[in-house]
């Protein structure tokens, strides 16, 4: 199974879910925003020059995503030490 590196900021209540290696630095060509009111939620899909899938932003993510991925996502919202 390959890894995905998902982020999540609480306070924002958005996620990241990257399917391009983040470390990459791939720039996002075009972005196509999901219908909220269709999901109940703002969801953008992400695509680099080639039309290839990079990522995937979701709005409102503790109710479009299961709890298990947000609580394994690297969270953006905590002070680091």
């Amino acid at each position: 199974m390959a890894d995905v590196r998902v982020t999540y900021d609480q306070k924002a209540n958005a996620a990241y879910v990257y399917f391009a290696d983040p470390q990459a630095r791939t720039q996002v060509a075009r972005m196509y925003p999901c219908d909220p009111v269709e999901v109940g939620g703002m969801i953008n899909l992400d695509f680099d020059e080639s039309g290839c899938l990079i990522g995937i932003e979701v709005l409102a993510a503790s109710s479009k995503l299961p709890q298990h991925l947000l609580d394994m996502a690297e969270r953006l919202d905590m002070e680091s030490s």
